[in-house]
């Protein structure tokens, strides 16, 4: 008989250690209780010993606070020194600048709270590769190597150093080159010299701006740790059930791994749709000009967090084109058996047809084909698709009010939806 635990069907077991592998999440050997794709590293050192975290991450609204308020506060009270805030002799005043506060008021703000969501739900997931059974017993010490070396590169001081220089060099640069206004703005002004920041431009260019994207690379580290975390995985011998009712052998609960990145998706969808609002308010733009920018940025951000779980595509491949034969071949047998002995006048006179266990043995066996033949070339359905593509996207939405009164949108949205 199958092994069951936790509702879900494995293959029948030899009495191995193999045994083992199908173990509580408590007792997830491999996966240590600090496994996490942001709990290490000297910022979150520092943060702990300033009193802006409590283990594992408590004190969430103070980082958040605290962060956005060191990157956009001065910001305010320095244009409001210099009488840039409301437009006093600059094109586009602080107050009105779209992108700076949705940067630092809510994209800088979002980057902190998707640690909380990462360290809350990935773990569980790196987990389930042995709480089902997922990881053979020969493979459990190569799996344990692949999570310790996830947690040194999370931990690296040369990879965060790297990352304030690289801010502090190529990031200043780049921003500087692609900030340059036609006209005066509260940040600064075009000369024949260059670009000449104003007081609060200063502040923009050496402190907030270094401080967002310094928090926006080490996420895409941290979703590169993610990424070589599940192709190493990948790469080991994988116990794939077919048969597995998530039509994903058992890869099912990889489906869920996306959403965990949401908070970071939404903060650079977002920061894209300040910009665009930018451009909209003081270019006279228009929002369809930028329909293949946000589309693009829509498959660009979906695919960061989808491509990952298309590393297992070869193992759910393989494992449907196995169990098609293997459960072709058993099918066939029984169904044999099965004529031989109720259509072909096989069965004993003394048992009686109705009731019969095999009846029900036959509709098992076709529910399991049919769940083989269902099975997906990568651990994840169209929910999850909608979902991530939904959650890009929601950003984007405010826009329409630059195109249609509220009242409208509401009306046209009331009519698509009734």
């Amino acid at each position: 008989m199958a092994r069951l635990w936790g509702g879900e069907v494995h293959e029948p077991m030899k009495a191995t250690d193999d045994t083992a592998m199908l173990t509580p999440p408590e007792a997830w050997a491999g996966v240590p209780p600090d496994f996490s794709l942001v709990l290490g590293g000297p910022l979150y050192q520092l943060l702990l010993r300033t009193r802006m975290a409590r283990p594992p991450l408590d004190l969430l609204h103070r980082r958040m606070a605290i962060l956005a308020l060191v990157a956009w506060l001065p910001l305010l009270a320095l244009s409001v020194l210099e009488g840039h805030a409301l437009g006093t002799g600059v094109a586009v005043p602080f107050l009105h600048d779209v992108e700076a506060h949705v940067r630092f008021l809510v994209a800088l703000p979002l980057l902190v709270l998707a640690e909380m969501v990462v360290h809350a739900r990935i773990r569980p997931v790196a987990g389930q590769f042995l709480g089902r059974g997922l990881i053979s017993g020969e493979a459990r010490p190569r799996f344990a190597a692949i999570v310790a070396s996830v947690m040194r590169l999370r931990n690296s001081v040369a990879l965060e150093v790297f990352l304030v220089v690289f801010v502090y060099t190529v990031g200043l640069y780049v921003w500087r080159q692609q900030h340059v206004p036609l006209a005066a703005t509260w940040f600064a002004s075009a000369t024949d010299s260059g670009l000449r920041l104003t007081w609060a431009g200063s502040w923009y260019a050496w402190v907030s701006i270094p401080i967002f994207q310094f928090l926006l690379l080490r996420w895409y580290f941290r979703l590169f740790l993610w990424t070589r975390f599940l192709w190493q995985v990948s790469r080991l011998e994988l116990r794939i059930v077919p048969t597995h009712p998530d039509r994903a052998g058992g890869l099912g609960f990889l489906a869920g791994s996306p959403a965990a990145f949401a908070p970071v998706l939404v903060a650079q969808s977002a920061l894209l749709a300040g910009a665009i609002a930018g451009r909209i308010f003081f270019e006279r733009a228009a929002l369809p000009d930028f329909k293949q920018e946000i589309a693009g940025a829509v498959v660009i951000l979906v695919l960061l967090v989808l491509a990952p779980l298309f590393l297992f595509m070869g193992h759910l491949i393989h494992a449907r084109r196995r169990g098609l034969a293997e459960y072709g071949a058993l099918a066939s047998r029984y169904v044999m058996d099965f004529d031989r002995k109720w259509v072909r006048g096989g069965a004993p006179a003394d048992e009686p047809l109705m009731g019969s266990a095999d009846i029900q043995s036959l509709a098992d066996l076709g529910n399991s084909f049919e769940v083989i033949r269902g099975m997906r070339p990568f651990p994840f359905g169209r929910e999850a698709v909608i979902q991530i593509v939904v959650t890009v996207a929601l950003p984007f939405l405010p826009l329409l009010l630059t195109m249609f009164p509220l009242e409208e949108l509401l009306t046209k949205l009331v009519k698509v939806l009734l």
